[in-house]
């Protein structure tokens, strides 16, 4: 008597193009991967644990992604990439001037932030942390050269008079990452502690775009008459 066979063996034996439930599947799965990293970090969890939050067994999540590395390349590749691209181009049509740098930045973090709110997590585990994941692959793979690219296109406009002469430009560049990552990833702290649900992402890319063009606009009297 034959053995029926499972949804897993009929995948394995079908050729050509995966179908749009594969691809539906597939997706998903990455998306519960994803969830998981961001809260408990990539090394802490296991596979299984992947495949419990989904819904399936080990050996399904094995048959899209093979091991543990090969799926944190699919995050790599699938997400982060893309992801991290559209600020590129955020980043891209600002030019030179420093305004618009600044603005091209925060807009392109908001709006990815906004598109994947597992974003500030997973970079405060897996890039500040020390022994995260993807610390070497935020260097080699994801913003090679950006920092410094725009440190040099700052320091270029500080040269010119079009920037404050007290800043350093790549503590501008530091400044910038804290201001929009930090609050996205500390979310929902601030939220509980101020009550403030209605503050979304469009409001913290004004707060943040104010803030650093315009300053907080508090002049230093040093007590003097």
């Amino acid at each position: 008597m034959t053995k029926p066979k499972t949804q897993a063996t009929s995948r394995r034996r079908s050729a050509g193009r995966p179908s749009g439930e594969d691809r539906d599947l597939r997706a998903h799965l990455l998306d519960v991967a994803i969830a998981r990293f961001a809260r408990d970090g990539i090394g802490a969890t296991p596979l299984r644990a992947i495949a419990t939050d989904a819904g399936v067994t080990p050996a399904m999540l094995h048959y899209y992604f093979g091991d543990k590395a090969q799926l944190k390349q699919a995050l790599i590749e699938e997400r982060l990439q893309p992801a991290l691209a559209s600020m590129r181009q955020h980043l891209a049509a600002a030019g030179d001037d420093p305004a618009e740098l600044v603005t091209g930045f925060v807009q392109g973090v908001g709006e990815v932030v906004a598109r994947h709110p597992w974003l500030p997590p997973l970079w405060v585990r897996e890039v500040l942390c020390e022994g995260g994941e993807l610390r070497e692959v935020l260097f080699n793979q994801l913003i090679p050269s950006l920092p410094q690219m725009l440190a040099q296109r700052f320091a270029a406009a500080q040269a010119s008079g079009r920037l404050n002469p007290a800043l350093d430009p790549r503590l501008l560049v530091v400044s910038m990452v804290g201001l929009t990552l930090f609050p996205a990833a500390g979310a929902p702290i601030w939220r509980r502690v101020f009550q403030a649900d209605d503050l979304g992402p469009q409001a913290m890319i004004t707060h943040t775009l104010a803030l650093l063009k315009d300053g907080v606009g508090v002049s230093d009297s040093g007590g003097s008459p």
